[in-house]
């Protein structure tokens, strides 16, 4: 029988996987997501191949896992969020999350460009967010009326508020990080909330 990893454990290793990660967007920004190898990594981070394997799948992985826990990030922002507050605020304020990371602008440019400009990574992103849905709707849930289609309701707003987060960031690309992403996002959100 397996024993259960102990806290110690567990915190060591989500530690280990959070500064391999960051040693892995450094060289990404640096070289390029195509143009890093494994091994590059790998030794940047002072671990062998086998090691950075039994932390990360792939390469693909490496590059994405700060989504995962973004969005555990979100999600627990959202939770301490007040109840009675409209749900749209409450989400602009968790997202603000992702705002407070932190990197340079040159580097987040960066590391945006790389996961929309490279196919595997826009596909992995979009899954990665989609996931953040099963994390906040069922706290947005019980802020909305009471119904049958409650549940579907939380999920449809959340969906569209990460929806214009995507719409937003991709405009934050196109300017080239000349507006401000929550500028944009706000900008997205109205539209939305304000159409016929």
């Amino acid at each position: 029988m397996a024993s259960t990893p102990s806290p110690i454990r567990l915190q060591t290793r989500a530690v280990v996987r959070s500064l391999l990660a960051q040693t892995a967007m450094q060289l990404f920004a640096e070289k390029g997501f195509d143009e890093t190898t494994v091994d590059e990594v790998a030794a940047a981070a002072g671990v062998s191949r086998r090691t950075l394997f039994n932390y990360f799948r792939t390469k693909e992985d490496l590059a994405l896992s700060g989504l995962s826990e973004q969005g555990e990030v979100i999600a627990a922002r959202l939770g301490a969020r007040p109840a009675d507050e409209d749900v749209w605020v409450s989400l602009r304020h968790a997202f603000v999350v992702l705002d407070e990371i932190e990197v340079s602008p040159e580097n987040r440019l960066e590391i945006v460009s790389m996961l929309f400009d490279n196919d595997s990574l826009r596909a992995g992103h979009a899954e990665k967010q989609a996931r953040w849905t099963d994390l906040l709707a069922p706290l947005i849930e019980p802020r909305l009326p009471a119904s049958e289609s409650r549940g579907f309701q939380a999920r449809a707003i959340v969906g569209a508020a990460i929806t214009c987060l995507q719409a937003a960031t991709e405009e934050w690309l196109r300017l080239r990080g000349s507006t401000p992403l929550f500028d944009l996002y706000d900008t997205a959100v109205a539209a939305i909330r304000t159409s016929n």
